[in-house]
């Protein structure tokens, strides 16, 4: 009997992991070389030296926003990998796909680093993370579909992963259209956005007694 070599190309899950995780350490890395320090010759007084960090203030907004950005998404596609027991070779083009909107992520960041005050590469930053909140989902779909999911997962944590995808996106999409009132608006909804998800706080479960 022939094997086709698309039925047993690209089943690793752990090789996908150890490739994602070299890509998005080399992302988050690049987002930090558009920070520079000031040119010493243009420092004369404490004064200047203020004026000059001040100025560097929206590139380090931009850098902290995008590395919270690649670390809620390594974390998302992290819990799915971990819920696999196998890979497929559909499934590994995808998260391919995934981690290829990954590597964006530092054009994106210098771009609305750069021009933080116009609306369209605000849309561009948002885009990106649209992507990548995109492929992420569909990841999950598709490793439903393939039946490569773990059986012992229990019905409520699929149902959490494309949940938490869903409400991120709905809510990235809302702070994109802040930025129809000012593009600060949204980059400002946005890190509130990624606080939350980042930090996570347990809200206090309000009891129920039985009737």
């Amino acid at each position: 009997m022939v094997t086709l070599y698309n039925r047993i190309a690209g089943q690793s899950v752990e090789r996908l992991a150890a490739l994602s995780d070299g890509i998005f350490s080399v992302g988050m890395t690049l987002l930090v070389l558009d920070l520079h320090t000031p040119i010493r010759e243009a420092i004369h007084s404490e004064h200047d030296l203020c004026r000059a960090l001040t100025a560097l203030a929206p590139k380090l907004l931009m850098y902290m926003m995008s590395f919270l950005t690649l670390g809620i998404f390594w974390v998302g596609q992290q819990t799915q990998l971990n819920h696999l027991e196998r890979s497929e070779r559909s499934l590994t083009w995808i998260h391919l796909a995934f981690l290829f909107a990954v590597t964006l992520t530092p054009f994106s960041t210098m771009l609305l680093a750069e021009f933080i005050e116009y609306r369209l590469a605000l849309v561009i930053y948002w885009l990106n993370i649209l992507l990548l909140g995109s492929m992420l989902y569909l990841t999950w779909v598709c490793a439903e579909q393939l039946g490569v999911v773990k059986s012992d997962i229990q019905a409520d944590v699929a149902r959490a992963i494309k949940r938490r995808i869903v409400v991120a996106q709905a809510l990235y999409a809302f702070g994109a259209l802040l930025c129809v009132f000012s593009p600060y608006w949204s980059i400002a909804f946005i890190v509130l956005v990624q606080l939350n998800y980042a930090i996570a706080p347990r809200l206090p479960r309000s009891s129920h007694k039985a009737a």
